[in-house]
């Protein structure tokens, strides 16, 4: 059985669209990779670089993430009213509501401080997700 997997990307999916090459590279085809964006241009691109299936809005996410076994994204996915207000409470609410396991990219734009955090490029911090922290996760894959 394939595992599912949500990513969540707003504005223009850059986010997105790295996580999709690199899950594509490393897993193949072997995971069910759903693009939610928070609009119809970065769900545009994320299906473009490589997901099985795309949707934006908030009604697409408060759904899919219920069905996911991996929801994936930048930290802000799950503040209200983030990415210059692309995230509603309600999707807010709906990830961290979810039951899904959710790794989050320490990565933001708002007015937030993550302490302990040591910046780190795009690029390094989804190498890091994709062959540490889902390497257990994916381990049957």
């Amino acid at each position: 059985m394939h595992k599912r997997v949500c990513i969540i990307d707003g504005q223009g999916g850059g986010i997105g669209v790295s996580l999709i090459k690199y899950l594509r590279e490393f897993y193949g085809e072997s995971l069910e990779i759903t693009a939610i964006g928070t609009n119809a241009i970065a769900a545009s691109q994320m299906m473009k670089a490589g997901a099985n299936r795309a949707a934006s809005g908030e009604n697409a996410i408060v759904q899919t993430v219920k069905k996911a076994d991996v929801v994936i994204g930048s930290i802000a996915i799950t503040w209200a009213n983030s990415m210059m207000g692309e995230v509603t409470p309600k999707m807010a609410e709906a990830v961290t509501s979810a039951s899904a396991l959710k790794i989050l990219l320490p990565l933001n734009q708002e007015n937030v401080v993550i302490v302990g955090f040591h910046r780190e490029p795009l690029p390094h911090l989804i190498k890091y997700l994709i062959e540490t922290e889902l390497k257990e996760v994916f381990k049957d894959v």
